[in-house]
């Protein structure tokens, strides 16, 4: 490939023959209208969109709680069936994005965020019309199997148009959004229900996501790279493989063997997270187009999983996760049963966790961008993804401390004020650390980043799931103060993981690609 298109950015310099394969950064691999290199201005508008595309999964999850009782009255149902309601839209929110994040290597995210979005606003319509429990339990899983796109591959958008040492800030900007969903949700969800019944909830749900599907209709630009995917890369390799030697001969264009190979020495030896190679050249990727049934989402999957460091960051950021809606879940029962506060002011006493949740996915954000880059330039302009975790470090002692302060000032039902505090803190505080833990989650899953959020989805949806079936019983039975010193002492094992992640997760990465070497050799 001796020239390239006048719309196309060059990263890497010219090979040295013409016969030689071109070997590629993958982050920067040559592609046509660089996302990367796009005016900030374009770049604020994807973010806008699809930030307030991601407030539909918060949203979603607990904007319902105002009206349960509502519901349970005018459906003729039960509490349980409500709980199940509930609880099978986290758990549907956590598995199904492994499936968008599939579709999305191969279709692109724009076909993604427009397909979801339908499915949301149709389960949202539906769901307000509902006359059953039942209808509305099975409509609530379609909402949530629309619902859970957005968040996963919004993530995986922003790696599309950000270099590694920006995604921390943006990551935080990001996350923001569907942070400050759970407290809106909370808020509108009880006004709502309040002024025009528990139907008019599921209404402004579906205009939301009407109002987010023409956003991304005409003012979204697709950031997918065909080239800059390795999942879309693999699939293509094993198409390449399996075609007829007689399609496969095509003067210049033949590809030969030796380019369908990993450059495995330079993926294993690079540990600049800006520097990872590429599989396939882009001359190559041309020759095949791919279609959604080329793609099984469960070997991308087990790849991620079998990452040691993967494994163990992805239980820090489920327990966290878990944590969260586990106090929003507890606080919103105590203030409704030793406070005898309403859906409304039970919703802004939420905001203090959602507004806590904000700046600490913000400031958190920058901080980890400033690590990076501190560490990067003291390590001679070379990075590598457990750097950022470095960051973390600040709010680790003080986060298991908050937690028990929260749950003892519930359990002694001290003033709302000091609620709110302890509130704002524990809020600020985990998602200091949950934003360094989602970009690191992207920068060591270099050319599957999609996959890598989806399964980051799949464990947070999980724990979420039996944080919040298990959180009345315990709440019941040891009160918040004992609930919250269980959290506290989860909290301490999750930053032991994370540590252990900042220490190890640099040479059992290097042993995973050193196994999936050897492993591609005995091909």
């Amino acid at each position: 490939m001796k020239s390239q298109d006048t719309n196309t950015q060059t990263h890497v310099s010219s090979p040295k023959s013409s016969n030689e394969p071109i070997k590629l950064d993958i982050e920067h691999a040559v592609v046509e209208d660089d996302p990367r290199i796009w005016s900030d201005t374009k770049k604020n508008v994807v973010v806008f969109i699809i930030s307030g595309a991601s407030m539909i999964s918060g949203l979603c999850a607990n904007i319902q709680n105002p009206a349960n009782a509502q519901i349970e009255q005018q459906l003729h149902t039960s509490s349980g069936d409500i709980s199940l309601s509930l609880s099978l839209s986290i758990l549907i929110q956590g598995s199904f994005p492994m499936i968008w994040s599939a579709i999305s290597e191969i279709k692109g995210r724009k076909t993604v965020y427009l397909f979801s979005l339908v499915l949301f606003i149709l389960g949202s319509v539906i769901v307000a019309v509902s006359r059953t429990i039942g209808f509305v339990i099975s409509m609530r899983i379609l909402q949530s199997i629309g619902a859970s796109a957005v968040l996963t591959i919004g993530a995986t958008t922003l790696a599309d148009i950000y270099e590694p040492h920006q995604r921390g800030k943006m990551m935080g900007i990001y996350y923001s959004a569907p942070l400050v969903g759970p407290s809106l949700g909370s808020i509108i969800g009880g006004a709502l229900t309040q002024g025009l019944g528990w139907r008019a909830i599921f209404w402004f749900l579906a205009i939301w996501g009407g109002v987010m599907f023409l956003a991304f209709l005409f003012l979204f630009k697709d950031t997918f790279r065909k080239e800059r995917s390795m999942t879309y890369q693999d699939v293509l390799k094993r198409r390449l493989r399996e075609q007829p030697s007689s399609e496969a001969k095509d003067g210049s264009r033949n590809i030969s063997e030796k380019e369908l190979q990993v450059n495995d020495e330079d993926q294993t030896s690079s540990n600049d997270i800006e520097a990872q190679p590429t599989v396939i050249p882009a001359s190559a990727i041309r020759e095949v187009q791919l279609s959604i049934v080329d793609v099984n989402p469960f070997p991308p999957y087990l790849s991620v999983i079998s990452r040691r460091n993967n494994i163990a960051i992805l239980i820090a950021s489920g327990l966290i996760f878990a944590f969260s809606f586990s106090i929003m879940y507890t606080c919103a029962r105590t203030l409704s049963m030793y406070y005898n506060y309403d859906a409304l002011k039970t919703g802004l006493v939420l905001l203090a966790y959602g507004i806590g949740s904000i700046s600490g996915s913000m400031l958190g954000g920058r901080w980890s961008d400033r690590t990076l880059a501190r560490l990067k330039a003291a390590n001679g302009g070379i990075s590598f993804p457990e750097m950022r975790l470095e960051s973390t470090k600040v709010a680790m002692v003080w986060l298991p401390l908050s937690v028990i302060g929260y749950g003892w000032v519930c359990q002694e039902r001290v003033n709302v004020a000091a609620m709110c505090v302890m509130l704002f803190l524990a809020g600020f505080l985990s998602i200091w650390i949950y934003a360094s833990t989602l970009a690191y989650i992207v920068d060591a899953n270099t050319g599957r980043s999609s996959t890598a959020v989806a399964t980051n989805a799949s464990f947070r949806g999980l724990f979420a799931f039996v944080a919040t079936e298990i959180a009345v019983p315990l709440q019941d039975s040891i009160g918040d103060g004992g609930l919250y010193t269980l959290w506290a002492g989860l909290m301490v094992i999750t930053n032991c993981i994370i540590l252990l992640v900042l220490y190890k997760g640099r040479n059992w990465r290097e042993a995973s690609a050193e196994r999936e070497k050897r492993k591609l050799d005995g091909k």
